[in-house]
């Protein structure tokens, strides 16, 4: 159930994180949105191993659009340098 509640609120973090940063993105709303888990789940670990959270509790909603918003930053980074080097 914990990673069915990941996915969730990462789907709707990848979704506020498009909101928040707006322009073309190379891979378009299903990379936004797949970004959006990735951070979540990325929020949800790295938490844990800080110590912000408990083993089973899930990252907040906060944390997981902040984790989509830094993974769609990287990625229009590394898309951008590739698709003007092609």
């Amino acid at each position: 159930m914990e990673i069915l509640w990941t996915l969730i609120i990462g789907l709707l973090a990848g979704i506020v994180a498009k909101f928040l940063m707006p322009g073309r993105d190379p891979g378009g709303f299903i990379i936004t949105t797949l970004l959006g888990i990735a951070g979540a789940f990325a929020a949800t670990y790295l938490g844990q191993a800080i110590g912000w959270y408990r083993a089973g509790e899930g990252a907040g909603f906060i944390g997981a659009v902040v984790g989509a918003i830094i993974l769609l930053a990287v990625y229009r980074m590394v898309a951008g340098r590739r698709s003007t080097t092609v």
